[in-house]
């Protein structure tokens, strides 16, 4: 079919017919949920560990808690509680769609002093000293970390083992 036949089946003449022009722009200042945002810049594996995260206030915002549904514009200081550390950091741009790793940075700014990496490292380096009760056996890597932190001789018994030796011989 030819185009001039289509403008009169729908009684449009080629030669007045304009497509409209859409002038979409994005508002100066996007809002977005915290939850979705959390999650849009990959802090959060799921939006719904994202909203569980709020709902436990461990996600804040100039000190208060957030809940999932509040929203967040350019310019905020977002805090994430993530054991043992707390991150922080400030919104460059209000999202709600998943982006790719590559662009999380162009998205948020991570503000979150030193001092909470030395934290992190600590615990990472003193991980198998603060066992928690219930969480089984040591496995052999941590036996053997354990076993060299305390030495050979960890309990005082390697004199203990050849006594009764010594005794039969007399």
């Amino acid at each position: 079919m030819r185009i001039e036949s289509l403008c009169i089946a729908f009684r449009f003449q080629s030669t007045n017919f304009q497509f409209p022009i859409f002038n979409f722009q994005f508002p100066k200042h996007m809002e977005a949920r915290i939850d979705k945002w959390l999650w849009a810049v990959r802090l959060y594996k799921t939006r719904s560990m994202a909203t569980d995260a709020c709902k436990k206030g461990q996600v804040t915002m100039n000190g208060t808690t957030m809940k999932p549904s509040k929203t967040i514009k350019e310019g905020d200081v977002v805090s994430v509680r993530k054991s043992p550390i707390t991150y922080t950091f400030r919104v460059l741009k209000a999202i709600e769609n998943r982006v790719g790793a590559k662009l999380v940075p162009e998205m948020l700014e991570n503000i979150t002093p030193k001092e909470q990496y030395d934290i992190l490292e600590m615990s990472k380096i003193s991980g198998f000293a603060n066992r928690m009760r219930g969480t089984g056996r040591p496995t052999k890597k941590e036996r053997r970390d354990l076993d060299e932190f305390l030495g050979d001789e960890s309990f005082g018994m390697g004199d203990l083992l050849f006594l009764d030796d010594e005794d039969d011989e007399e």
